[in-house]
């Protein structure tokens, strides 16, 4: 009996042991899921997070092929995903909101920039905007079409000003920096990371920049982070689980580590200035990392903020279609446990 035991027990650790080996190497056989990422635009300094976590390999150690894509806006960002040509979307609450009134099923999954990036730029020797009172009056360079128009009544709404009395006049964004600089036009829209550039040029035109970035004086917004739809999140909830995690990683080394995440994807973008991704970074900082993230981790997201955002956008920015209930916006529980922390 004594014998037949001492033989017994190291051959069921053999077996457990081949087990576990056939396990790992099954494991490690099953391709990689592939996953596309479409941007919100054409890569630029602020999508750096993006390319070092793919860079970096944090989405191949989470089993993920991922590809990422350009887009011409969120319109477009969000067609991709709609049509399948991209399975993940970088895209802002608001449209977000907007989409999902005319039938889109996207939720977000994640919020990266937890204040908004709408800014207002003028020059130190013109309107040198500094105050939310002086947006009375103002004469604007913006688009015709954009709601970024819209956000700024609204937060001129909320403020207690008239926005019946902000001007708009229609400049494609390609001409308004050369607008502001050449004086036909006294301030400009833009999102806030386009101030190294228009620093920059304003400098060259012997002049000072002035940046009103309304999130810091009031607007309460979220912005831009991921979405996905609901077929996808149904079918891929674990994939997305994944993706989230690799990429909040790669937004955490982007914070910490700005020129190493620029060195990253200058790998896939070779076009763009290093310098200029670092500083986009910088300011890509300042939306994303709150008292709130710093205790909850990047991408966290509030139910009310999300509820905060559909009001705002139903009473200044209007929409067609039926507006959506709040906790359509989002899906919960994709974000990783415990939290990536900057």
């Amino acid at each position: 009996m004594f014998g037949s035991n001492t033989c017994t027990a190291p051959l069921a650790a053999l077996l457990l042991l081949a087990q576990a080996l056939a396990s790992t190497s099954m494991a490690q056989d099953k391709p990689a899921a592939k996953v596309v990422l479409s941007l919100d635009f054409i890569p630029l300094g602020r999508h750096a997070p993006w390319y070092a976590a793919l860079a970096e390999g944090y989405f191949r150690d989470e089993g993920l092929d991922v590809s990422i894509i350009p887009s011409q806006g969120t319109a477009q960002t969000i067609q991709a995903v709609e049509s399948g040509t991209a399975n993940i979307a970088v895209v802002d609450v608001p449209s977000v909101i907007l989409a999902r009134a005319n039938g889109s099923r996207l939720r977000m999954v994640a919020v990266n920039y937890q204040k908004a990036p709408y800014a207002i730029f003028s020059l130190g020797n013109g309107a040198n905007v500094t105050q939310a009172r002086q947006l009375e009056g103002l004469n604007l360079g913006s688009g015709a079409g954009s709601f970024t128009p819209k956000v700024i009544e609204g937060f001129m709404a909320q403020q207690g000003l008239d926005p019946a009395k902000l001007k708009i006049t229609n400049i494609a964004p390609p001409a308004r920096a050369s607008a502001l600089l050449a004086g036909q036009v006294p301030a400009i829209e833009f999102f806030v990371m386009a101030k190294p550039g228009l620093e920059s040029g304003a400098r060259d035109a012997h002049a000072e920049l002035r940046t009103f970035l309304l999130s810091d004086h009031g607007l309460e917004l979220y912005s831009n982070g991921l979405a996905v739809s609901e077929d996808y999140l149904a079918r891929n909830g674990e994939v997305v689980r994944a993706f989230v995690r690799a990429a909040l990683k790669g937004w955490k080394l982007a914070l910490a580590d700005p020129q190493r995440a620029a060195q990253d994807e200058l790998k896939y973008v070779p076009s763009l200035k290093p310098d200029l991704i670092v500083a986009e970074l910088a300011i890509v900082g300042n939306l994303a990392v709150t008292p709130d993230v710093k205790q909850n981790g990047l991408g966290w997201f509030d139910p009310n903020g999300m509820k905060s955002a559909l009001d705002f956008v139903v009473k200044y920015v209007g929409m067609t279609g039926t507006a959506p209930a709040a906790a359509d916006l989002y899906a919960p529980d994709f974000l990783p446990a415990p939290a990536i922390t900057p």
